[in-house]
């Protein structure tokens, strides 16, 4: 004669089985479905910063102190002016969120092809934000005015043996997230001893797994 009580529990012990096994089910796919709008929603925020182009408009630049200049597409800017150090560079962003440049550090040659990204500490802070907007060219300028200072010297002297001088920028989103350095060099151009070449070398992600 069939146990109907035991029947009846096994019967219940799988179907709460298969509830929970579809639950997981449900959970995994809920979470992937999260993490896809996630990123989804990270990559529309998501900054690159470039070197612009040579066809680039160009821009006007003016430093807090009064010193300013046109700088034109993929053009960097090194000048020395009553022995203030004035550094830019024009870039382009060809990501899809707005950029906001945070900070700038120099770069030696003997960290030209590190792998590892700088500390954000090591970085100089920009004296304002620069913003540059998505798929859309912009600015970074920066200055040392003391010539006590420990990158003074250095740059000065690469600027007047027509050396590449490494510049690395900090920057992320608009929301403060998504923080990301990029290596860009000031490369000589020609015989015009005004005139460098800016170009973008390395990216490093902070806040997310690094592509390398």
């Amino acid at each position: 004669m069939a146990d109907w009580a035991t029947i009846s529990s096994l019967a219940t012990a799988g179907g709460t089985l298969v509830l929970a096994v579809a639950s997981f089910a449900s959970i995994r796919s809920a979470d992937r479905a999260a993490l896809s709008a996630e990123r989804a929603v990270q990559a529309s925020l998501r900054p690159v910063l470039i070197s612009s182009r040579v066809d680039d408009p160009v821009q006007k630049l003016i430093w807090m102190d009064g010193h300013w200049t046109r700088l034109t597409g993929s053009a960097g800017y090194v000048r020395v002016e009553d022995g203030r150090l004035y550094l830019a560079a024009s870039v382009r962003n060809v990501g899809a969120g707005l950029g906001v440049i945070h900070g700038w550090r120099f770069a030696e040659d003997a960290t030209y092809a590190d792998r590892r990204p700088a500390s954000p500490e090591s970085f100089r802070r920009q004296s304002r934000d620069l913003y540059v907007a998505p798929g859309d060219i912009g600015f970074w300028h920066a200055a040392i005015r003391d010539p006590a200072d420990p990158d003074h010297a250095p740059m000065i002297q690469r600027m007047k043996n027509r050396e590449r001088i490494n510049i690395d920028l900090l920057y992320g989103d608009h929301e403060g997230g998504q923080r990301t350095i990029s290596r860009f060099a000031m490369i000589p151009r020609g015989d015009d001893d005004q005139a460098w070449f800016c170009q973008v070398v390395r990216h490093w992600n902070l806040d997310r797994p690094d592509p390398r």
